[in-house]
């Protein structure tokens, strides 16, 4: 009873039918501007299609793709910001002194969003300088993965694991692009001492030519480079080339496997970690107490007295 006279009491003076007429009008606008974002974001999807469908060239792809979500994002924000101006006069807002209020407000909050303002002015910079784009596959603040996504603000990439890192480009302070030009190709193979290093050599100069000719993500090489370390165990060879971007890890495996397959088919030994075990009662010491001859032909004491040898004898 209390809460409906409450109740009453707090909407006596409510004109119902101008705040139902107000929240349709809001409803229309809000939905009328979400509609207007479909249909920028579906004709920057048309253009940027078109214009990929005039290129050939897979950087001008990517960068065209790069374009695609800035667009989007930049048209995302300014029709939000049209949406809110035209709502405030409707709530009896006054735009200009919205405006100035939202200066003074603006400069009190600047000081605690300087990290977004560090993002946005890094994320032009990053599109400015063209220092990546979609489709790289890039290292950046302590994390490597293809870029996915790249706005003025947030940079999206995934790595090798299908984990999603989402990076503020005010955090980007170094990059390294793995995807621009050609991508060099170190393959090390180890032989054993035993083998002859020359004969090793010229099989790997002549499975080189066969690979040049059928590995089409080679765009140059490979080479043998000769002998580049003398290990504990094995004598290190060296097989280099250049392959086409993002193509480099698929080539390293190629060259890998065959040149395993070749080496089994001449018999050329890759040296690996092995253990020999000897019996105990193999060993010299224990054929002695088990009273063997050892390898050396010795004999042991069992056997003096039983021939009835002497020290003196022998």
């Amino acid at each position: 009873m209390q809460f409906q006279q409450f109740w009453e009491d707090l909407t006596a003076g409510v004109d119902w039918v101008y705040l139902w007429r107000l929240a349709g009008q809001v409803a229309l606008i809000v939905g009328g501007f979400h509609i207007l974002a479909r249909i920028a974001a579906s004709l920057v999807d048309r253009s940027i299609d078109a214009a990929e469908r005039r290129i050939s060239s897979e950087d001008e792809t990517r960068r065209m793709e790069t374009l695609r979500g800035v667009l989007k994002s930049l048209l995302r924000y300014a029709i939000d910001v049209v949406a809110v101006l035209t709502i405030l006069p409707l709530l009896n807002i006054p735009i200009a002194q919205f405006l100035a209020g939202a200066g003074v407000v603006g400069l009190a909050v600047g000081f605690g969003a300087q990290h977004l303002v560090r993002d946005l002015v890094s994320g032009f910079f990053i599109l400015f300088e063209d220092q990546f784009t979609v489709g790289d596959f890039i290292e950046a603040a302590g994390q490597s993965g293809v870029v996915e996504e790249m706005g003025l603000r947030v940079t999206r990439i995934r790595n090798f694991g299908g984990q999603v890192h989402f990076i503020p480009n005010g955090k980007i302070e170094q990059v390294t692009n793995f995807s621009r030009g050609t991508m060099r190709v170190l393959v090390d193979v180890g032989v054993a001492y035993e083998e002859d290093v020359d004969r090793a050599v010229g099989i790997l100069e002549q499975l080189c030519e066969e690979m040049s000719g059928d590995m089409d993500n080679l765009v140059e090489g490979p080479d043998v480079l000769g002998v580049t370390e003398l290990g504990d165990s094995s004598v290190t060879l060296r097989v280099r080339a250049r392959a086409v971007s993002m193509q480099q890890w698929n080539a390293e495996r190629e060259i890998r496997r065959r040149i395993k397959r070749r080496f089994d088919e001449q018999g050329v030994e890759i040296p690996y970690p092995r253990r020999v075990v000897v019996p105990a009662q193999m060993t010299k010491v224990g054929m002695v107490e088990a009273g063997e001859s050892d390898s050396f032909g010795n004999i042991s004491a069992d056997e003096h007295e039983e021939k009835g040898i002497t020290t003196d004898d022998q």
